[in-house]
């Protein structure tokens, strides 16, 4: 049997792949980086990184509590289950939890697949970019044109089916594919928050740097839960 701390590290570490209920009987929590605010240095500075996290996510995970202290149903199911039937969310609420469970869902995705080292994905990861991109390059090429190409303020992400098909897909604000029934394997944020600090306008030149953070590992452990039906957030 694990120890304590074990076995927390092993709760925290599952969480944090998106394999856990959060949310389930309205309860939120801001996840913790999994790494230090400078660890994606130079890419993004650790000032970015703290107000990032600590400020604008922790901002959605305290409204998000605040619309299901309103109580209702939808406070029981899951957190990707409630962005997937947002209809069945109380009008007077739905658009917090639009925002705020949307916000929550990508941060949380978002914290724990950088800390990387960047390179190359490999593995079944690597042969399903090639499957359906023709190559990482065409990949990367295709996601950085979409995200520079977002108008305003929103996501660009790589999209996942249960068969392991990859797809890009692009969504404005804090919206999600989870909002469509899809999974997400990766995505960046595009919103000036993510990078104007160093990068001012020029999110070109952020979403070019940002591979350089990735962690593939990360991200090949989630597209095999994703096969397995078990990838939530």
């Amino acid at each position: 049997m694990p120890s304590d701390i074990t076995g927390n590290m092993l709760k925290a570490g599952a969480a944090m792949l998106g394999f856990h209920r959060e949310g389930a009987g309205g309860t939120y929590s801001l996840p913790a980086l999994p790494y230090a605010y400078n660890r994606n240095e130079p890419a993004i500075d650790s000032e970015t990184m703290r107000l990032h996290h600590d400020r604008h996510h922790a901002s959605y995970v305290q409204k998000l509590k605040a619309a299901a202290s309103k109580g209702g149903g939808w406070t029981k199911k899951p957190l990707h289950e409630i962005l997937a039937s947002l209809s069945s969310v109380p009008e007077s609420v739905r658009a917090a939890v639009r925002t705020n469970a949307g916000g929550h869902a990508n941060h949380s995705m978002f914290w724990q697949i950088m800390g990387g080292d960047g390179g190359d994905p490999s593995g079944d990861l690597a042969a399903a970019i090639a499957r359906d991109f023709g190559s990482f390059e065409n990949l990367r090429t295709a996601f950085n044109n979409a995200g520079a190409g977002l108008t305003g303020s929103g996501w660009v992400f790589v999209t996942v089916d249960r068969d392991g098909k990859l797809g890009i897909a692009t969504r404005p604000n804090q919206d999600t594919p989870l909002m469509d029934g899809e999974r997400v394997l990766f995505g960046n944020d595009v919103w000036e928050h993510a990078y104007y600090l160093k990068y001012n306008d020029r999110r070109a030149d952020y979403l070019r740097a940002w591979w350089s953070v990735v962690d593939w590992n990360k991200i090949a452990e989630r597209y095999e839960a994703a096969r397995r039906g078990a990838l939530t957030i």
